[in-house]
């Protein structure tokens, strides 16, 4: 008998620390972007940012670029400290490679 195995290609992997405390409501709130500038976020995030504006008019949506950008500034202490330091409620992370 042949016995095939199968593995998920989806990468899944273990969580090892938890997301952060997502926002009860997003009304009255300040929202950052933080973006890898992979996989046309060129298109996406503006465009998402357009639509957050559109439907939640009561949102302060900070600049695409307020925030250093790329793969190589998105997870330094400098990035975060200037996160932290905006008073942002909440950050839109992306986009996927």
């Amino acid at each position: 008998m042949i016995e095939l195995e199968f593995y998920d290609p989806s990468g899944a992997l273990d969580i090892s620390q938890p997301h952060a405390p997502r926002l009860d409501t997003i009304a009255g709130k300040k929202i950052g972007f933080v973006s890898n500038e992979q996989w046309q976020a060129f298109r996406t995030l503006p465009l998402i940012k357009s639509l957050f504006e559109k439907d939640f008019p009561n949102v302060e949506m900070l600049p695409i670029d307020a925030f250093p950008q790329g793969n190589a500034l998105i997870g330094e202490e400098e990035t975060a400290r200037r996160v932290r330091d905006s008073g942002v409620d909440a950050v839109i992370i992306g986009n996927a490679a």
